[in-house]
């Protein structure tokens, strides 16, 4: 397939990917992938199982070095650059899987990650309050996500949806120009999936949005533009109307005319 790149307007671009390629003991699991996001997009990416979602999401934060192809960051070529430094020039993601610290506090937790950021990590086993500019960043940033009311419980006793907003706080809490969300909504029960993506709308344009999910209202209520993986390769791209409309994402990944029906749907409740 011909991987097709998102129109960009010069000067504005986020994120790029130019002809990725990864492969794997002779196997292709990204296929020439093109991908433009200009600053503050609302994006999504979709594919089925084993589309190589998850490949393209560990090249683009260098967790993975492509075969070929290369990717910018703010027009700045970064293939060679590590995960770490990737983050610190403005990409950051949040996992599928949790990753918290279940015995620290939501303020606990993005303290230690402001002052990671700024280079005075050594301090963390001083009292939350003793680091008072960390301290202020972090409760702000915890009512931007509607944590302020848990900020002081331990992790562990947090509703499911109220860690994963913390995820997606602790990814904030690095300050990133592109966010990469994967899967934000997985495991979380159907009832605190509307304050994720209420939430996630809410952040400022500043950050460009990059959404993976599998939940399709929850795509179509949020992206502005959609890309669609099969095989490794970008099969199309275009608004949440015209990937429900189209005949290869229907079948392929959709399940038929139900596409059509979730994003009509999607839209009157948005």
């Amino acid at each position: 397939m011909n991987a097709i790149a998102s129109p960009g307007v010069a000067g504005s671009t986020a994120l790029a990917a130019e002809g990725l390629v990864k492969h794997f003991n002779g196997i292709t699991a990204t296929d020439n992938v093109s991908l433009t996001l200009p600053r503050g997009a609302r994006h999504a990416l979709i594919g089925p199982n084993g589309a190589g979602k998850t490949t393209l999401i560990n090249l683009l934060t260098g967790v993975l070095k492509p075969s070929a192809g290369r990717i910018l960051l703010a027009g700045e070529d970064v293939t060679t650059a590590s995960a770490q430094q990737r983050v610190q020039r403005g990409l950051a993601r949040t996992f599928q899987i949790n990753q918290l610290y279940a015995e620290l506090t939501p303020l606990e937790t993005l303290v230690m990650a402001i002052m990671q950021r700024r280079g005075n990590l050594m301090r963390w086993w001083q009292p939350v309050t003793r680091q008072r500019e960390a301290c202020d960043e972090a409760v702000a940033l915890l009512e931007r996500l509607g944590l302020g009311s848990v900020m002081a419980e331990r992790t562990s006793t947090l509703a499911y949806g109220k860690r994963r907003l913390l995820e997606v706080a602790l990814a904030l809490a690095c300050q990133p120009q592109v966010l990469l969300l994967d899967e934000p909504a997985a495991g979380v029960p159907h009832g605190e999936r509307d304050e994720i993506l209420e939430t996630i709308s809410e952040l400022p344009r500043d950050v460009t949005l990059v959404l993976i999910e599998h939940d399709m209202e929850m795509v179509f209520r949020f992206a502005e533009r959609i890309s669609v993986l099969v095989s490794g390769a970008l099969a199309m791209e275009g608004t949440p109307e015209e990937v429900a409309a189209s005949p290869l994402v229907r079948e392929v990944y959709l399940g038929g005319a139900h596409a059509t029906a979730t994003a009509a749907h999607a839209r009157k409740g948005a």
